[in-house]
């Protein structure tokens, strides 16, 4: 690994890293521009370049837009990556109470933090990881997907967690449309042939969070402005050193969920953020949603973390850990290099060059979203009035070039208007989005598991032990929640009044 260090330690190195690193922070602020879409179309840069610097740059591109997502979700309540959606939640209430630089770099020392935990798990627990994320097969991944669905809709409707769960049951329901993934049959298509190929989960997230949020906003007469100076950025020590244990925690979430295929950073950021709720005192968990630092380190340190924990089972098993290790993977192909339990034999030294470039790309994350902050915040701080009609353009962009389809578009404006309906009858809009995003995931896996397991009794479905533990989560999730709506009829009060949007 020191090889690789001083080889990267080359200034075309750390110029090829700072490149992608900012262009992947300014590529995630973007409302909609997902971290996947950052990756997958600028591979195109990459293309012309050789092995080692294309695999420094989309590094770089992959760690910088993870934590871009955190600016916009902060400053102008619209996640640029969905796995943004609880730092908008916490984040964004944190700016209107005039905090938006706390919060900002709470949020760079968060993803700053979460990124080591991620590599130094990647580098040091490797077997131990790779075991738990052998464990995960169809059944077990269906109930992680309907795990991470109905942790979201209990935590984004407070004391009304049916109306969350309502929510995230209509993303599944959007995202069935399309080819059933078993045998190949229509569903829910309606005789029209652009569904046949499903709706697009961009599409969708564009949509609701930001056509939705500039119809909200433009007809208001009072802008709520962002102010042009948000004050001091970098926290201090003190304060980092509070939420150190919820840190630690969140990072090893985020990195083993993050070693699961296909869990993503979604389920990693809203499952840190539902066990940082449940671990935190009761004086900070009536925060939780209004504004609390704690749960923001929780999001952002665990999405992070997540980017370590996906180059497990990309590099070891060829089975990239998420949509966005599926791209590099791909960038990786362009140049002949074919990852999987013979790496280090066909490409020796290549994983250590890959640990080195992560370590380089979240050094110059922190040096370059401190940067960054500023330029930001100057463009989200322009008047609603001229920012939301900018924005409209980036949606559609957004919306038509993942497919290159103007169905999609239509799918964008369509999500826009509803999201503004559901958002009017106070239902939670982030449930859907996960829904639509996992539900592939959990049909697919579902109908396999079924498949798996016809012919054999409920005990053999028991006896699959990791299985039987998440499905009990699972039930503990929904009694949670029955048990807050009880209490809400029975005139307790509440530990959440509002809806986190």
């Amino acid at each position: 690994m020191i090889d690789a260090f001083i080889q990267l330690m080359s200034p075309w190195f750390v110029l090829l890293s700072l490149t992608g690193v900012s262009l992947g922070i300014v590529w995630g602020a973007m409302p909609g521009l997902s971290t996947t879409m950052a990756m997958a179309l600028l591979i195109g840069l990459s293309a012309g370049m050789e092995q080692a610097s294309a695999l420094v740059f989309m590094l770089g591109v992959y760690t910088g837009s993870v934590f871009g997502g955190a600016i916009s979700a902060v400053l102008i309540n619209i996640p640029g990556t969905p796995d943004a959606v609880p730092t908008m939640i916490e984040g964004n209430a944190l700016a209107r109470r005039g905090e938006g630089g706390q919060a900002l770099g709470m949020a760079i020392a968060g993803s700053f933090i979460g990124n080591w935990i991620g590599i130094i798990l990647l580098i040091a627990f490797i077997p131990v990881i790779l075991v738990i994320a052998l464990e995960f097969r169809s059944w077990e991944m269906f109930l992680l997907a309907m795990i991470g669905i109905s942790i979201c809709g209990s935590m984004s409707c407070g004391a009304m967690p049916l109306k969350g769960w309502i929510a995230g049951w209509l993303g599944i329901l959007v995202a069935l449309a399309g080819f059933d993934p078993i045998h190949a049959v229509p569903r829910y298509t309606f005789d029209l042939p652009a569904l046949l190929d499903g709706v697009n989960y961009i599409a969708i997230l564009v949509g609701l969070f930001g056509v939705t949020e500039i119809l909200r906003v433009l007809p208001r007469r009072q802008q709520p402005a962002i102010p042009a100076a948000v004050g001091r950025v970098i926290p201090s020590l003190r304060q980092l050193s509070r939420y150190a244990v919820t840190s630690v925690r969140s990072g090893l979430i985020g990195a083993v969920t993050g070693a699961i295929p296909g869990a993503g950073a979604n389920v990693a950021s809203f499952l840190s953020y539902d066990i940082g709720r449940r671990m935190a005192s009761p004086e900070e968990r009536a925060k939780w949603g209004k504004g609390s630092y704690e749960a923001l380190v929780s999001a952002e340190v665990a999405n992070n973390a997540n980017v370590g924990g996906s180059m497990l089972p990309t590099l070891t098993l060829g089975i990239p850990g998420n949509a966005p290790a599926a791209a590099l993977m791909a960038a990786l192909m362009l140049h002949n290099v074919v990852v999987g339990p013979t790496i280090e034999v066909d490409h020796p030294g290549l994983i250590y060059f890959i640990y080195a470039a992560l370590i380089l790309a979240n050094l110059l994350l922190y040096i370059s979203a401190i940067g960054l902050i500023k330029p930001c915040v100057k463009l989200f701080s322009l008047p609603r009035g001229i920012l939301m009609p900018l924005i409209l353009p980036i949606c559609v962009i957004g919306a038509y070039s993942v497919r290159l389809n103007m169905f999609d578009v239509w799918v964008m404006f369509a999500a826009g208007v509803i999201g503004l309906a559901l958002r009017h009858f106070r239902f939670p809009i982030a449930p859907i989005v996960l829904g639509v995003i996992l539900a592939p995931v959990a049909d697919e896996n579902l109908r396999r598991a079924l498949l798996i397991f016809d012919g054999h009794s409920l005990g053999f479905v028991l006896s699959q032990y990791v299985g039987t533990a998440l499905l009990i989560f699972l039930l503990l999730i929904f009694a949670e929640g029955v048990l807050r709506l009880w209490r809400t009829a029975r005139g307790a009060p509440p530990e959440h009044t509002k809806p986190a949007e």
